[in-house]
């Protein structure tokens, strides 16, 4: 009796050219991660239209954004093992829809204990939607573009989102009012799950580990016939599936000191992202600035982030993760502390603003590709949402550290000052990483 051909899911992948099914990973993922950010950052560029509009002070802001946080540390660290088990692409298509009918109820927030409430819930569902975009990215992507695919959707996405919803935001605020903001970042995810129904497919390598092959011949049949022989085909993939709590594997196989630095990193930089993306426009408000120009300042962080992305992604291709990302990240504490010294114009602030925005938000995603091609695919959602919920943390600190300064009235020199420290805690972690079993 003839044995089966043998297929290596991730030697195809690797070997083949990129099909239309893979093509509508990458938008549907890219184009999910764009309503994130969009909603993820809303809350901050509204901020001081909610001020005005509640007639609170901007610190009383400090607990919302943190519960928003709060809920996406739950949502990442709960449903990224969740998805190890059951798949990537219910866990992203729930998550989505989920989050994306409590933006629409926050747009009913008639108090900031209510937007407080709504803003939780919404994170839970948005704490998931990276860590299985990068899982789903890295295992439909060839090897030798998977870093840069990674990096490249997460900054189109989620930064690109949160770009627009600066952009937008002046406009929309002044014309309809915030609650307008969280109707359209409310509404365009529900049209975006409804695609993802019926044209985004789950991981290959993790149907083969569950013993679901029979999808994969499906797959393979529609998108990649060339590849599915007429007799019988076993599909394979060289790792294993190990059983038990996915969260111990993390510490195995000499895996202990990558994760705990990939922790740290994760914590620091979140720490920083989200203090300066939440008080950054109104730090700028009490500078002196308007509404739209303090909002249009804090838009350029985002930029910054675009731009420092495709950079970064070249570089690490090049170089190496460790390196790069131990130089964007040095850079960016300098541009941090450099933001709040006085006597800067506003082209000066803008340009260090961007600079800041290239080596904070810009690595953030070389970080998140770090986690997604270090752990192997019965571990991967849990390796990257773990880091990104301990990073969580940092950014549910960070938020509040910035509110806690406000309400003390800390010079927005010192206050820079203090955002730099986290930077440089991530630098010297990232060389560290020499150390661990991926670098």
């Amino acid at each position: 009796m003839t044995s089966p051909a043998r297929i290596n899911i991730a030697e195809l992948i690797d070997k083949s050219d990129i099909s239309r099914s893979q093509l509508a990973v990458f938008i549907l993922c890219t184009a999910c991660l764009m309503m994130d950010g969009f909603d993820v950052q809303a809350l901050s560029y509204v901020a001081p239209a909610l001020v005005q509009d509640f007639k609170i002070a901007g610190s009383a802001l400090g607990p919302v954004f943190a519960a928003t946080n709060f809920g996406v540390l739950i949502g990442s660290l709960g449903l990224s093992v969740l998805a190890d088990k059951i798949g990537r692409r219910p866990v992203l298509i729930a998550a989505t829809s989920f989050f994306a009918i409590m933006t629409v109820l926050t747009a009913q927030a008639a108090t900031v204990q209510q937007l407080l409430t709504l803003r939780f819930i919404a994170g839970i569902g948005l704490g998931s939607i990276i860590p299985q975009a990068a899982a789903l990215v890295g295992e439909y992507a060839p090897a030798r573009k998977r870093v840069s695919l990674i990096m490249i959707t997460i900054t189109l996405g989620f930064n690109g989102g949160a770009a627009i919803s600066g952009l937008i935001t002046a406009r929309l605020v002044e014309a309809f009012g915030w609650r307008s903001v969280f109707y359209i970042g409310g509404v365009l995810p529900l049209v975006i799950a409804f695609l993802m129904c019926f044209f985004l497919p789950e991981s290959m390598q993790l149907l083969v580990l569950r013993n679901k092959s029979e999808k994969v011949g499906k797959w393979m049949r529609r998108n990649k016939p060339e590849a599915a022989a007429v007799g019988g085909v076993e599909y394979v993939v060289r790792e294993e599936n190990r059983a038990g709590v996915p969260i111990g594997h993390l510490f195995r196989e000499g895996r202990a000191l990558l994760t705990i630095l990939i922790w740290l990193v994760n914590f620091m930089n979140l720490l920083n992202l989200y203090a300066l993306t939440s008080w950054l426009p109104i730090v700028m408000r009490n500078a002196g600035y308007s509404i739209s120009t303090a909002v249009l300042v804090g838009t350029m962080l985002q930029v910054g982030a675009i731009i420092g992305t495709f950079v970064l992604a070249a570089l690490i291709a090049r170089k190496g993760f460790v390196p790069v990302l131990t130089g964007s990240l040095a850079v960016a504490c300098i541009s941090i502390a450099v933001i709040g010294q006085p006597g800067l114009s506003l082209a000066a602030l803008t340009i260090v603003v961007t600079i800041a925005g290239c080596g904070i938000l810009g690595s953030q995603p070389g970080i998140n590709a770090l986690s997604a091609v270090s752990y192997p695919t019965y571990l991967r959602a849990t390796g990257v949402g773990w880091g990104l919920g301990i990073g969580r943390v940092g950014a549910i600190v960070g938020p509040y550290i910035g509110g806690e300064l406000l309400a003390r009235q800390w010079s927005t020199q010192d206050m820079f000052l203090a955002a730099a420290l986290p930077a440089l805690v991530s630098t010297f972690a990232m060389m560290f990483m020499r150390q661990s079993k991926t670098a």
